[in-house]
């Protein structure tokens, strides 16, 4: 998220030094700022969770592990197990979630309609990279659990 909030703000800053002419009405330097906040807050955020997840760690809190591809192979499992077992480490609402954001990402209905330069995509990428890092991370901690369930080492 760091990196994200780093290009946004650059992208703000690209706005701000090269852009003079009014972007779909709103002023070139408003664009700007607006872009340098929203990459100052992602950034602020990506910081919080990284600190969160170190401290995560040093509690010794379960953590994912894997990596893409494994991650990928384990995704139908995981769903099977959370349907047939009823593995608790997959609930319902996340199911939920996954299956609303598939469905925000393929409808046509846009919060931010794509008119909007740079912005009118970026609610979908927002909503991609939560679904994608929400699966990652539920496969992830499956797959400890799996190898935790077979006597094997989680690394």
């Amino acid at each position: 998220m760091v990196f994200f909030g780093g290009l946004l703000g650059l992208i703000g800053v690209a706005t701000l030094v090269f852009r003079d002419a009014d972007v779909v009405g709103i002023p070139a330097a408003g664009i700007g700022v607006g872009f340098l906040l929203l990459g100052a807050g992602v950034v602020g955020i990506g910081l919080v969770r990284r600190a969160r997840w170190k401290r995560k760690v040093a509690r010794g809190e379960p953590v994912p592990v894997g990596d893409v591809f494994e991650r990928a192979r384990a995704l139908p499992r995981l769903l099977r197990a959370a349907k047939a077992e009823g593995y608790a480490g997959l609930p319902g609402s996340r199911k939920a979630l996954w299956a609303l954001a598939l469905v925000y990402l393929i409808s046509p209905i846009d919060i931010v309609p794509e008119l909007l330069p740079i912005i009118g995509v970026a609610d979908d990428a927002g909503v991609a990279v939560w679904l994608m890092t929400s699966v990652s991370t539920a496969t992830g901690l499956y797959l400890r659990h799996e190898r935790e369930r077979r006597g094997l080492p989680p690394g």
